[in-house]
């Protein structure tokens, strides 16, 4: 740790120019100091913009040249998502950029004037510091199948995540309309929607014949052959059910709606999953990770999307200290 601690020191000479940035949605703030601390340049605004990004690319090139720096370090304190575009729009021009724990710049803040004020011109100056003292760590910026991987896995969580919330809701209207439901078909499969898609209420199913619910559940799409002793079960606990009757027309239309938004995400996430799992192929890793018992590509999937190359990392402790 001290070894680290001593190489991120040395990073900064007398001829590095470091910069501390406050990090906002709009508008950012930025100081430059030298290497022992001192106020080179009070804070100066940043608009969160391709002309506020130029406007500080020029003034970093004028801050070298005027003290006389060959090197520069920028320090920011990671607010949300705000910092991403300005890191990429550094790294492209190879401007080095480490982050600094938020923790620490309020520690540090309180050292220097034990104020509970806020002030985005004060806290880049603290954080400026907290860089030239080797108190940062170095942020990875995902790029290529690696960006792409974190942006799929991410969007297939929300994808899970918003079926189980339409699952939910699909079980609350079943609980009170048809409560008996579950004793027929305790998942959703596909003849368990395309029950709730054409017959959703006791009243529905009840007055019909096993005949006629087996006609009329082959033409929805996707079921070819609907198991009969299901239906015959269905229509027994439909003229048993204890089901509200109220309110049933603006029911169906919402079960009706929930059932096509469940098959929409279903669609969308076996597309999903097959095209993140032709990137998670593309690597080298893949062909490692296959070979252990027990993973599967979705396993990988996650786990590549959150790690990323194992060409990051020089032993394997580094991933045990990620995983916490």
């Amino acid at each position: 740790m001290n070894f680290k601690q001593n190489e991120k020191i040395n990073q900064v000479t007398d001829k590095t120019l470091v910069i501390g940035m406050d990090i906002a949605k709009q508008t950012h703030y930025a100081c430059m100091v030298d290497e022992r601390g001192l106020l080179l340049k009070k804070s100066f605004p940043v608009h969160q913009s391709r002309q506020g990004f130029e406007f500080f690319y020029k003034r970093i090139l004028e801050g070298m040249k005027e003290f006389d720096k060959t090197d520069v370090l920028i320090g920011i304190e990671p607010t949300g998502h705000y910092w991403l575009n300005l890191a990429y729009f550094l790294d492209e021009r190879g401007i080095p950029l480490v982050m600094c724990n938020p923790l620490h710049v309020k520690r540090s803040k309180e050292l220097d004037d034990n104020l509970q004020t806020k002030n985005d011109a004060k806290d880049a100056l603290v954080i400026a510091r907290l860089v030239k003292d080797g108190r940062y760590s170095y942020p990875r910026l995902l790029k290529e199948i690696e960006a792409e991987l974190r942006v799929g896995a991410t969007l297939r969580d929300n994808l899970v995540e918003e079926l189980a919330r339409i699952k939910n809701k699909l079980i609350r209207w079943t609980d009170r309309y048809f409560p008996e439901f579950s004793q027929v078909f305790p998942s959703f499969g596909k003849m368990a929607l395309a029950a709730l898609e054409c017959t959703p209420f006791p009243s529905d199913v009840a007055p019909q014949e096993p005949a006629e619910l087996l006609e009329l559940y082959r033409g929805v799409e996707g079921l070819k052959s609907p198991q009969k002793p299901k239906i015959n079960k269905l229509i027994e606990q439909a003229r048993i059910s204890i089901g509200v009757t109220e309110g049933q027309t603006m029911a169906r239309i919402e079960i009706t709606t929930l059932v096509q938004r469940y098959h929409k995400i279903n669609t969308e996430l076996h597309d999903l999953q097959e095209k993140l799992t032709e990137l998670i192929q593309a690597t080298k890793e893949y062909d490692y990770l296959k070979t252990v018992p027990g993973l599967g590509d979705t396993t990988i999937i996650d786990l590549l999307s959150e790690i990323g190359s194992f060409a990051h990392y020089d032993h394997p402790r580094q991933l045990i200290k990620l995983a916490g």
